[in-house]
């Protein structure tokens, strides 16, 4: 199903994010979260693509068993980082010929091992290149849907570690949305005030494409400080460090604590009509169900 149809049918969308593991053993445990989450009925779920295209042939599998094993619609991720313009077209193609409806198209990070990375080394320097590729390629007719794929861009409402001005910032999300971006899914954040005024920024940038905010509960401290690394320092507002505190480091409460903020996080966007719910579930099914369950959501209201 094309995006657009999916953020129409339903107001807001819910949906999750998944990465494809590189451990064998893994595998099964998170096909056992997508059949949990699955029940839940979400709009739609997003598989990451690693650093340099380093899970390309992961995430195309991942993507293809949840297409023809599910009834959810796939998102996969596709990054500038490395590749040619045959390369993306031959993806393209091969998520076309797989019945795959929708994008998410990023700038993406360079291999973890290259921080000098050279991004000459690509044909695309800017998501706004990948967008404008994905758009040229709808207009072939090469997918089977006549409006091509759907393609959805990345923003960051506490601002990109990269641009520190933020008014560059929107300049380039705004870039972004006019080379064809249907819509937005942010990265993660944990006070719900950075949201707003992202949104309202957006709206005076004249951005008027649906918003999708990023969530992801605390589930432990370890994971707290790593998700600060990986979000590109994600600030953590001081009621949520209190809570935490409260806590005293014991791994239950401490979850408890991340999923009762989350979803008090949840239940202020929908009062404030947010366009959806993106969950970073880092393949693990328990905390989002948690949320769905105090937010009174079921897979027939969904």
């Amino acid at each position: 199903m094309h995006i657009r149809d999916i953020l129409a049918a339903r107001t807001p969308s819910l949906s999750f994010e998944f990465f494809p593991p590189r451990a064998t053993a893994a595998w099964e445990e998170l096909y056992q979260t997508i059949r949990d989450l699955e029940g839940l009925s979400p709009s739609f779920v997003s598989v990451t693509y690693g650093a340099g295209g380093s899970t390309r042939e992961l995430t195309h599998d991942l993507v293809v068993r949840i297409k023809q094993t599910t009834s959810i619609p796939p998102v996969p991720h596709l990054t500038c980082v490395g590749h040619t313009e045959a390369e993306i077209e031959a993806i393209l193609r091969r998520y076309a010929a797989a019945g795959v409806a929708n994008i998410l198209a990023l700038r993406g990070d360079p291999p973890r091992d290259r921080p000098d990375y050279d991004w000459s080394e690509g044909d695309f320097r800017h998501a706004a290149d990948l967008v404008s590729f994905i758009k040229k390629f709808n207009e072939s007719g090469q997918h089977p849907d006549p409006r091509g794929f759907g393609i959805g861009v990345a923003a960051f409402p506490e601002g990109h570690p990269s641009t520190p001005n933020r008014v560059a910032e929107l300049d380039f999300l705004k870039a972004k949305v006019d080379a064809g971006a249907d819509y937005i899914c942010t990265q993660l954040f944990f006070d719900n005030h950075d949201f707003f005024d992202f949104r309202d920024r957006c709206s005076l940038a004249g951005v008027h494409i649906p918003i999708i905010a990023g969530i992801m509960p605390v589930s432990s401290l370890q994971g707290m400080k790593r998700m600060a690394e990986l979000a590109a320092g994600a600030r953590y507002p001081a009621k949520l460090i209190r809570a935490l505190s409260r806590a005293n480091g014991q791994p239950e409460a401490v979850e408890r604590v991340g999923i009762h903020y989350a979803a008090q996080q949840c239940a202020e966007l929908m009062d404030q009509s947010v366009d959806g719910i993106h969950f970073y579930t880092l393949n693990k099914s328990h905390a989002t169900r948690e949320i769905y369950a105090s937010l009174g959501l079921s897979s027939a209201a969904v």
